[in-house]
């Protein structure tokens, strides 16, 4: 009988054979495209690509527009002892003159300039010296270091002042240095926390070293790639943080679950090569269904039109894509070259001589399951029903708060931690608190300094004001062309979120510009709040787009792969309600603040308002990696005969060291984001974790085996008007026939009777 292959068999195989062959296109695809990334370099967004709608129509208009760029930094002067003191005027000019000394400032302005004098406080203990910094404003960072070092010796030289300086070039310098190390450092935790519990977990260390490998030059080979991609569509600097965080998630446990599959065919003494073979048709066919759902998933980012989501789309499906294509090419050649000596036991002889004891652990996790899964799965199949009400009922109760989501922007709060350019900012808001919330309205015409321009400007600032949702004074601005004019203005309200902002937004673009400016040109408003509702407005309209492609392709992978209308439903409900778990943990803890203090942040009352819809294609995606793999081994047992529920038995307790190993390692590496000092990374890496950690537990050790109990045979429900499906082979590639002439089993005996792959047969001696 012939055997039947597939995609993953065929490339699998041909790697084992070849692995030289296979090595080197891997090895030279990572240096390739890591060189020629390098050289090209990646495509940072552009302001207005974050935009929305006539945000950034605005935006777009603004950066074509040649208005200076110049960054603006103010300095704080504040008492000590709580007086307003009488040398106030001798210290804001020492500072406006030190600032100045540097060379490289202008337009510095004190309190007591004669022309637009710098603010004082209501209560005079707090006053401001501003100015501008010379040169570029996105590059300000680089040059603002001896302005702030000038500052600082006002500051020794008057104690009994505190003197700090804020403003676009110092926090470029300051926070973003911050930052850069926060994610150098999560980085850095995430690669030995990995190695670690591959090590603990494993106890060999190249079975701890393989999976790394693969998985980090997948990321290099995907950064790589993103750098080309990025010429086209560009990406958010966060972009390469986030691939490495999906990228080592998802090769590790690509990786795993091939070693997993190779190894237990080598115990059943399969032969390498044939252990090699069964582990591509059936692990590597996993690896391939999962990561085109996790990639569908991702892809549905596409549809929401806002390039931060674009840029996280196009970056987590090069690094998933690239680790499927290393865990089907590279893996195989590396477990054809080094062989059984994966499992040399290294950590093993350190502590028998240690301890004087045997540290018994099988390759991806105890042998059959353990006794914590088995005693766990035992009483879920003994009581499936009561079992589904219990772990359905706690998800359910989990997901309840999340009815009370709200959504926010980021802001200074989402800074959490000790940044003194960020204190100096929020004591710079307290000291001189906004009435208004800044907006303007960006006009474009042949020339804006025409009479009927100029009269319309004028008829626009009238009515504004006269519908009582504007605040004055008033600003207009115009760029050297005379081709675009900015008219910078107040609404009423505390800003972004503010109803009263928002209804005055909604009052000028659909009463007071058209009746005016729109008479004379384009005109747009824009600001703070105007780009949060055209933010929000575009997600109202795209999330249930997004929603329904990944959950209908989804579902037609899963009916293509598994031939189940049952089983393609029951997948999509399970993950839903993983994800609605992690929403309402992430209310729970950062809405409402509970773990304060052991995540060490603040709560600012809302989840970061890009955060729903980016955890729902994440999450969605990642907990398919588990679906698959187990269902694939449920599938592969029945079609070789088993009854369903001894299928379940046996696809649950094969598959269940490796998928706690892999969870582990997941929950492991998103927990090192949430130790970040933004806010929204801690809300994702918290909420990835979370949602890992039930997906893998709840989900997958109760609730699958137990709705597919209750199911029995109608598991594999398939209408008659669908047969035409294309059949997906899910054995082994032939795992019931002998072993090819010339092959030899572990300890070169002839061939071993039928078993199911991962069954221990006896091995007839030579």
């Amino acid at each position: 009988m012939a055997r039947r292959r597939n995609m993953a068999a065929s490339i699998g195989g041909w790697s084992a054979r070849h692995r030289w062959a296979a090595l080197s296109i891997w090895i030279a695809f990572v240096v390739t495209a890591t060189l020629v990334g390098n050289a090209v370099g990646t495509e940072k967004m552009r302001s207005w690509e974050g935009e929305n709608g006539e945000a950034r129509e605005a935006a777009t208009v603004l950066e074509a527009a040649g208005f200076p760029d110049v960054a603006a930094e103010s300095v704080l002067i504040q008492t000590r002892d709580g007086k307003a003191p009488a040398d106030f005027r001798r210290v804001a000019e020492e500072v406006g003159r030190a600032v100045l000394a540097t060379g490289r400032v202008e337009n510095v302005r004190t309190p007591y300039s004669e022309e637009a004098p710098a603010p004082v406080s209501a209560d005079g203990r707090s006053a401001l010296v501003v100015f501008d910094m010379k040169g570029e404003g996105a590059t300000a960072g680089e040059r603002v270091r001896p302005v702030i070092d000038a500052v600082a010796q006002v500051q020794r030289a008057h104690p009994e002042f505190r003197i700090d300086q804020a403003g676009e070039a110092s926090s470029d310098l300051m926070v973003g240095d911050a930052l850069a190390d926060d994610l150098t450092r999560a980085e850095l935790l995430s690669v030995p926390l990995t190695f670690g519990i591959l090590l603990a977990a494993f106890g060999a260390l190249l079975a701890a070293v393989v999976p790394l490998v693969v998985a980090f030059t997948a990321y290099l080979g995907a950064v790589g790639l993103l750098a080309l991609t990025s010429q086209l569509l560009h990406v958010d600097s966060a972009t390469t943080n986030l691939m490495l965080l999906i990228g080592l998630a998802v090769g590790v446990d690509y990786s795993l679950f091939y070693i997993r599959r190779e190894r237990e065919e080598r115990a059943a003494g399969r032969g390498r090569e044939r252990a090699l073979e069964i582990a591509a048709a059936t692990s590597g066919r996993a690896v391939l269904i999962s990561g085109i759902t996790v990639i569908v998933a991702m892809s549905g980012m596409f549809l929401t039109g806002n390039g931060i989501f674009i840029g996280f789309a196009q970056g987590t499906i090069l690094v998933v894509l690239t680790a499927v294509v290393g865990s089907m090419t590279a893996l195989p050649a590396i477990l054809s070259l080094i062989g059984d000596k994966i499992e040399a036991r290294v950590v093993h002889g350190a502590v028998r001589r240690l301890t004087g004891r045997t540290w018994r652990r099988r390759l991806g996790g105890r042998e059959g399951g353990g006794r914590v899964w088995n005693a766990i799965l035992a009483a879920v199949l003994r009581r499936p029903f009561v079992s589904v009400l219990l772990a359905g009922g706690l998800l359910i109760g989990m997901a309840v708060p999340a009815f009370d989501l709200r959504t926010g922007q980021a802001g200074l709060a989402d800074l959490q931690g000790d940044y003194p350019v960020v204190d100096t900012f929020r004591r710079i808001e307290a000291a001189f608190p906004a009435d208004k919330a800044p907006a303007t309205v960006v006009v474009t015409a042949d020339d804006v300094t025409a009479a009927p321009v100029r009269e319309e400007i004028g008829r626009f600032e009238e009515r504004a004001l006269a519908t009582g949702e504007a605040v004055g004074p008033f600003g207009v601005a115009v760029n050297p062309d005379r081709t675009v004019a900015v008219v910078s203005f107040g609404l009423v309200g505390a800003g972004p979120s503010d109803e009263a902002s928002e209804r005055a937004v909604r009052t000028l673009r659909e009463k007071v510009v058209p009746q005016t400016l729109g008479r004379v040109g384009e005109a747009h408003v824009y600001g703070s709040v105007a780009a949060v509702m055209d933010f929000n407005a575009q997600l109202g309209r795209t999330v249930p787009l997004v929603f329904g492609f990944v959950l209908l392709l989804a579902f037609v992978l899963l009916l293509v792969s598994f031939r189940s209308l049952v089983v393609a439903v029951t997948a999509i409900v399970l993950n839903l309600l993983s994800v609605a778990a992690a929403y309402g943990v992430l209310v729970v803890v950062f809405q409402y603040g509970w773990g304060e203090e052991l995540l060490n942040f603040t709560s600012t009352g809302s989840i970061v308002s890009w955060l729903p819809l980016f955890l729902f294609v994440i999450l969605f995606g990642l907990s398919m990696d588990y679906h698959v793999f187990i269902l694939s081994r449920i599938r592969e047992a029945f079609d070789r005969g088993m009854p369903t529920e001894q299928a379940i038995t046996y696809g649950i307790r094969t598959t269940a060291g490796v998928v706690s190993s892999a969870a582990f390692i997941m929950v492991g590496v998103f927990a090192v984001f949430g130790t970040m000092s933004l806010l929204s990374f801690k809300e994702m890496g918290i909420g990835l974790a979370v949602a890992v950690l039930v997906d893998a537990t709840v989900v997958r050790a109760v609730l699958l085996p137990a709705t597919m109990k209750l199911f029995g045979d109608a598991n594999w429900y398939l209408p008659r008007r669908l047969g035409w499906l294309p059949v997906l082979d899910h054995e082994p590639g032939g795992a019931d026939e002998a072993e090819e002439p010339g092959g030899s089993g572990r300890d070169g005996g002839p061939d071993e009777p039928d078993a199911l792959p991962g069954e221990r047969v006896p091995v007839t001696a030579g």
